[in-house]
């Protein structure tokens, strides 16, 4: 089992900057790799940005450029700073975990994950 706690969230004007963190406990050892989903109201929940347990990093189009995913190996901390942020970012984002090795890169799949967080609410207003 893995457990993970995200925070960070909140609200903030368009092209301000947040900075969010997973805090994976448990089975940690067994994750392949951790990613960021993001859902806004209505739509479906997307691929945000991954890091796979060797340090391969993968993000959306949509955020390249503005979003950085980064960990930290003593705390187990998957983190997701976000600048140049738009109204379009506003969304409830989630960490999840990806557990299979045998997974090759970062999964943008979200059946590909197999433990996710609660989430935290991203505003962005204009």
């Amino acid at each position: 089992q893995v457990q993970l706690v995200e925070s960070g969230g909140g609200l903030v004007q368009a092209g301000g900057s947040l900075r969010l963190s997973c805090a994976a406990s448990g089975r940690t050892f067994s994750n392949n790799a951790m990613g960021w989903f993001r859902q806004a109201p209505g739509k479906e929940r997307e691929f945000v940005s991954g890091i796979k347990w060797n340090g391969i990093t993968d993000y959306a189009d949509s955020v390249k450029g503005r979003f950085t995913i980064s960990r930290d190996h003593a705390k187990i901390t998957v983190h997701l700073q976000m600048n140049s942020l738009k109204p379009e970012d506003t969304a409830i984002y989630y960490c999840a975990a990806d557990t299979n090795r045998k997974h090759i890169g970062v999964s943008r799949g979200r059946e590909d994950y197999d433990y996710w967080g609660q989430g935290t609410q991203v505003t962005v207003s204009s």
